[in-house]
């Protein structure tokens, strides 16, 4: 299993390099276009919520084998956070396009993500 890992700021330009960076790692897994798009979902989603608990910046590792596997943690603690009905609806898109999402959260909210396509 190899692994691919990046930290990125949690601004919209980068959330489209990680898109483009997702798509390509998705090939390589093997995965189908639907399945692709699932996947790119779920890892701005991801970073959406960790923007959403106040994070400005985020680490991934992915992890590509048979299959694709993401983790995504918070770092930088520090912005505003906005727990509004957009990360029920976040979190509630992940479960349904994965099936098992692991969400670690303490006091302060959901700090890691991990999650398989």
């Amino acid at each position: 299993m190899e692994k691919f890992s990046v930290a990125l700021p949690l601004t919209g330009e980068y959330l489209t390099t990680v898109r483009l960076t997702t798509g390509g790692l998705c090939a390589l897994a093997g995965f189908d276009v639907d399945s692709t798009e699932d996947f790119k979902v779920c890892v701005t989603e991801s970073l959406l919520i960790l923007k959403r608990n106040g994070y400005l910046s985020a680490t991934m590792e992915f992890r590509v084998g048979e299959s694709l596997a993401c983790t995504i943690e918070g770092a930088e603690k520090g912005g505003e956070k906005d727990l509004s009905i957009e990360n029920e609806i976040s979190r509630a898109l992940l479960s349904a396009l994965l099936g098992e999402v692991d969400f670690e959260q303490d006091d302060d909210g959901v700090w890691k993500i991990s999650f398989a396509g």
